[in-house]
């Protein structure tokens, strides 16, 4: 063109850093608005926008250099200039630096874009502001006859779900579904259920049970328990014993955690276990089925509350309300039993669960062994002890510290043993075992000449490695 002796114009040149702008090309960029005020023509507003936006990826350094100049140049900043830096801070997740031109923008009676008002929610959603977010969009929508879309709102209803922010989530999700029909998927309908489950928003929890069935999700276990925790926070005890029901109907098996806001809920007073067979009765009485779970929840709940003979009340109960016990109710009674040191009752409870054809399981072993080192006479501890390995349980670490404990108070120097088999099953020796040992050592052997603590336990385990069994045999 200037071979041709034709003097390009302003329109050339925004025109041409048009194209370098969308490019990033910054030193092409700088190098035109060079050749541009050679040529005598001065850069107006459109050309600094251009060049803000070619030093999009530049440091803000760079942005800032071109508003002084805009200044300079007596070039007043407009809505466009505005919504190119607030673009630049939330590409970077500069969230305050978005929010601060957001402001300064609205001082100066300007309107915002709407792309920057999202962009800027939804960096907010992002970087675990939900409030924030929310009041942004509320108060947007509230001065604004635009709408924001509904990715911006399903942004701002995970970022409220992540963090429990019930406020956020409730209001979203009466936007979202409510008003706009929007379905979230299964993964935002669990996150809202545990929300809804943890303040206590038994409609919300309902809700997203609908919309899950309405994505053709099948319930699960882990769908129904935030609802039976909102029904509890709420005190309403019935609705809670009453989904026990839907999740059988609905081929769900509720285990100990489905119950546990349950238990959570009765264990707070002995009321509130006797207002429980009330609200059983009501239930029995519409006709429907009491779970097993239930009653296994009231159980545990008395065996909390230190009431065993309220607990045996609870379990002789369940024949009356057409359940049977589980294994969860067994292990309940066997943990009351060792609270109480009732070794007789707890002989009686398994001969029981045997009776019954239930299998029991690591906790119940456990447990039959903690109740007998209750006793002076501790023996079938052992026996039990290798029974549980027989069926190829892990003992656990409570076990091996109890049985340590008790073996050393009697003067029994199977602890020893015990302590090298605990190690070998790859239990850590806690802290206050440790403690116990070395003090208990210690004061022994002021009296009778022992060994240092350390030689006590360095015996033991040359005594296990030598082949010897912590266990007698059992009897006969």
């Amino acid at each position: 063109m200037k071979a041709d002796d034709v003097k390009p114009d302003l329109d050339f040149y925004n025109t041409l850093l048009s194209g370098l702008a969308y490019e990033a090309r910054t030193v092409e960029a700088n190098a035109v608005v060079d050749d541009m005020q050679a040529m005598g023509i001065e850069p107006d507003r459109i050309t600094y926008h251009h060049l803000i936006e070619a030093h999009r990826y530049r440091p803000s350094k760079f942005a800032w250099d071109l508003i002084e100049r805009m200044e300079a140049a007596d070039i007043k900043a407009n809505e466009q200039t505005f919504s190119l830096l607030i673009k630049r801070f939330t590409d970077n997740e500069n969230l305050e630096m978005a929010l601060q031109q957001m402001q300064l923008l609205l001082s100066q009676k300007k309107s915002p874009d709407l792309s920057n008002v999202q962009d800027i929610i939804v960096l907010a959603s992002k970087l675990g502001h939900p409030k924030l977010a929310l009041d942004l969009a509320r108060e947007f929508e509230k001065g604004s006859i635009r709408r924001l879309d509904t990715q911006t709102w399903m942004n701002v209803l995970m970022a409220s779900a992540d963090s429990f922010f019930a406020e956020g989530v409730t209001q979203c999700w009466n936007k979202l579904v409510g008003e706009l029909s929007i379905l979230p998927d299964e993964g935002l309908c669990l996150s809202v259920l545990h929300t809804a489950g943890r303040h206590g928003l038994p409609d919300l929890a309902a809700d997203a049970l609908r919309v899950l069935r309405a994505l053709d999700v099948s319930w699960e276990e882990h769908h129904f328990a935030p609802v039976i925790e909102a029904f509890c926070r709420v005190g309403k005890m019935k609705e809670a014993f009453g989904t026990l029901s839907v999740l059988r109907a609905n081929g769900v098996t509720p285990v100990s955690d489905t119950v546990h806001p349950i238990f959570e809920a009765l264990r707070a007073d002995v009321d509130r276990i006797d207002d429980s067979w009330t609200t059983l009765d009501a239930l029995r009485t519409e006709g429907k089925d009491i779970d097993t779970a239930a009653l296994n929840a009231l159980v545990q709940a008395c065996v909390a509350l230190g009431d065993l003979q309220r607990a045996i009340g609870a379990y002789q109960a369940f024949g009356e309300y057409g359940a049977a016990p589980d294994i969860e109710t067994f292990n309940a009674l066997l943990a009351g039993c060792v609270s109480a040191q009732h070794r007789a009752l707890g002989d009686r409870l398994l001969g029981e669960l045997k009776a019954a054809g239930i299998t029991p399981d690591a906790r119940t072993y456990e447990r039959i062994v903690l109740l007998c080192l209750t006793q002076p006479q501790y023996e079938d501890a052992f026996f039990y002890l290798e029974e549980m390995k027989a069926q190829k349980f892990m003992p656990p670490l409570s076990v091996y510290d109890t049985l340590i404990r008790t073996c050393y108070n009697a003067g029994d120097t199977r602890w020893q043993l015990a302590f090298a088999e605990m190690k070998e099953c790859g239990h850590p020796v806690t802290d206050g075992l440790a403690k116990f040992i070395r003090s208990s050592v210690i004061s022994r052997g002021r009296k009778a000449g022992a060994s240092a603590p350390e030689s006590a336990v360095e015996n033991s385990e040359s005594d296990a490695a030598s082949g010897q069994s912590a266990a007698p045999a059992p009897p006969s």
